[in-house]
């Protein structure tokens, strides 16, 4: 094998294998027919623009072009160059003198393309057609596209455009519609697989069928992405390529395990999940690339459910196709898309977790006591049935401690023995009855406007309670029926939102009607009056006059009667949202 022993001329196999003509050229035989097509009749357009993802060819594609159209062994334009002339070597080693190629992502200004628009007036020197290669050409800037407008729509006969970039939406329309547009596509599985095998074997190399697809996977379908991860493939392993030391090199975990890792997940089992990711972990793979094959795995078995055909990808052994096909008959959709959105939020939070391994770690206890949660349709159907729901909905994931729950009432009981994670966990479930309401309310009907005050205040909704309180003048209460007068500052879903807790507390829907007209004094101004009042009251007490002629700089500040303990939903313990004046009334809220 070229450079084992040393040679310091050796050449990396992405320059050593860089295709010389359309017919080594893989994976782009639509652009290939169009432009043998449009060079076998003359139809040959003023520019090109090649688009593409990072290594399918662009540049290759534009110096392949380039001899084509200047090969001296033919007459004239040719799909087949020599490859052996002068034009042809010269053009290959990016030195001949009419075809010029430009960095556009280091040459970027307006001055760098008026050098190009002043010679484009000369005839070339040596060939039929002067080329300009602009390699990233969305990188110039505005001005220098401007610039290049007119010489661009109309160039003299002998001179041709090639671009090539990325980012061809970065490319102007004014441009774009100049240019004949190729879109080099990825290169497809098993044609770089192929690709791959047959140059292993001219580097008198040998290599494992899984160890090429593990490089065609990484490559993402860029042809000079997979020749440098062979190039180093190769160096790895003096010459022989495996699949497991492809696996170290890239710091991938083993597909069969994460195909287990996955099945563990979706079943809850929380003690196999964290023993094969620590030992994925331990054996070299990155926690970052454990996520982003879950993630290809979530992907895979939802295309599988969804298009059974999905299952036929070159890169996926018998063993997995069955396995997976397995898995995805028998998960549920909510299960895979609820997964799927879990692992790329648990992705964000492995890349930037000070300790990888850790983060993955809690994202996969998450997805395990995530993974028998009902889906929204389920609860539904649940509730509807007039059973209650557990808090959860499911049991606590397995190879865990875990625990039964029993739903009593508005409260959850764990069995005797109990104590996972299930178990404690509490929430108030309340059943719904839809002929009926709903059962076991919390609270006997309020008598009174001022009781139903309190009971908002009881059951922590401060802000209704506020407004109840300050902004609401009474017209008429029934229990069951509220009739009131409200200022310009309630807000609008204060009806509808005084009306849920109620149905909710009561198991009754109330009626409440807004009225512009009328009504008494608000909670607040009676609260206010009556302190007024007790003040005045007391301050007539033989014993208070008493205290005030001994101490004549105290002062009564509050009076307080005693109430049972049924009475001691006050409204006096009200959050201050708002300030009083106890002379005039007025209140702020």
């Amino acid at each position: 094998m070229a450079g084992q022993n040393g040679d310091q001329t050796y050449r990396v196999l992405a320059r050593k294998y860089r295709p010389a003509d359309f017919d080594s050229l893989i994976g782009q035989e639509a652009m290939v027919r169009t432009l043998s097509n449009a060079i076998d009749t003359g139809r040959l357009a003023h520019a090109f623009v090649l688009t593409g993802v990072r290594g399918v060819g662009k540049t290759t594609t534009a110096r392949i072009i380039a001899k084509a159209l200047n090969c001296t062994a033919h007459d004239g334009p040719s799909i087949s160059p020599c490859g052996v002339c002068e034009n042809c070597k010269s053009i290959a080693e990016s030195r001949h003198v009419d075809v010029l190629e430009m960095d556009a992502a280091s040459r970027t200004g307006v001055d760098d393309i008026r050098e190009i628009i002043e010679s484009v007036r000369y005839a070339p020197v040596s060939a039929r057609y002067k080329i300009y290669i602009i390699d990233e050409v969305h990188m110039l800037s505005k001005n220098a596209f401007n610039a290049l407008l007119k010489t661009l729509e109309e160039p003299p006969a002998h001179v041709k455009f090639i671009f090539a970039t990325t980012e061809i939406r970065k490319l102007p329309v004014t441009v774009l519609s100049r240019c004949q547009r190729f879109d080099l596509k990825r290169v497809e599985a098993d044609v770089l697989v192929a690709h791959l095998a047959r140059l292993v074997e001219k580097e008198g190399c040998t290599a494992e069928e899984g160890a090429l697809k593990l490089i065609a996977r990484a490559a993402e379908g860029s042809v000079r992405d997979s020749l440098s991860l062979l190039d180093q493939a190769i160096a790895h392993g003096a010459g022989s390529v495996s699949e497991g030391q492809v696996r170290d090199m890239l710091g991938l975990a083993d597909r069969a395990q994460v195909l287990d890792l996955f099945a563990a997940l979706m079943k809850g089992d929380v003690v196999t999940t964290l023993t094969t990711l620590r030992s994925q972990y331990d054996a070299g793979a990155d926690p970052t690339v454990v996520i982003n094959d879950l993630l290809e795995v979530t992907h895979w078995l939802t295309r599988l459910k969804v298009t059974p055909d999905a299952g036929s990808d070159a890169l996926v052994s018998e063993a997995e196709r069955k396995h997976g096909g397995e898995m995805a008959t028998t998960l549920g959709m909510p299960h895979l898309t609820r997964a799927w959105q879990m692992l790329l939020k648990g992705l964000g939070e492995v890349r930037t977790a000070p300790s990888p391994i850790a983060a993955a770690e809690m994202v996969m206890i998450r997805i395990c006591y995530a993974a028998n949660l009902p889906g929204p349709a389920e609860l539904v159907k649940q509730l509807q049935g007039g059973g209650a729901v557990a808090a959860g909905g499911a049991p606590a994931p397995t190879g865990g401690p875990g625990g039964n729950v029993h739903a009593i009432g508005s409260h959850q009981a764990p069995m005797a023995g109990g104590s996972g994670p299930t178990a404690r966990a509490s929430a108030q479930v309340v059943a719904f009855n839809p002929a009926g309401g709903y059962d076991h309310p919390r609270h006997p009907m309020p008598l009174d406007f001022e009781k139903l005050v309190a009971l908002f205040k009881a059951e922590r909704e401060p802000t209704l309670a506020v407004i109840l309180t300050d902004h609401v003048r009474l017209v008429d209460y029934r229990p069951g029926a509220i009739t009131m007068n409200t200022t310009d500052r309630v807000p609008a879903d204060f009806v509808m939102r005084t009306k849920q807790c109620l149905k909710l507390w009561t198991g009754t829907d109330w009626n409440i009607t807004i009225t512009r007209e009328g009504g008494e004094a608000t909670v607040r101004e009676k609260q206010v009056a009556r302190d007024r009042q007790q003040k005045a009251e007391a301050m007539e007490e033989p014993i208070v006059k008493a205290l005030l002629s001994t101490f004549p700089d105290a002062e009564l500040l509050a009076v307080r009667d005693r109430r049972s303990t049924e009475d001691d939903l006050s409204i006096e313990d009200l959050p201050a949202a708002h300030t009083v004046d106890e002379e005039t009334g007025d209140f702020d809220f």
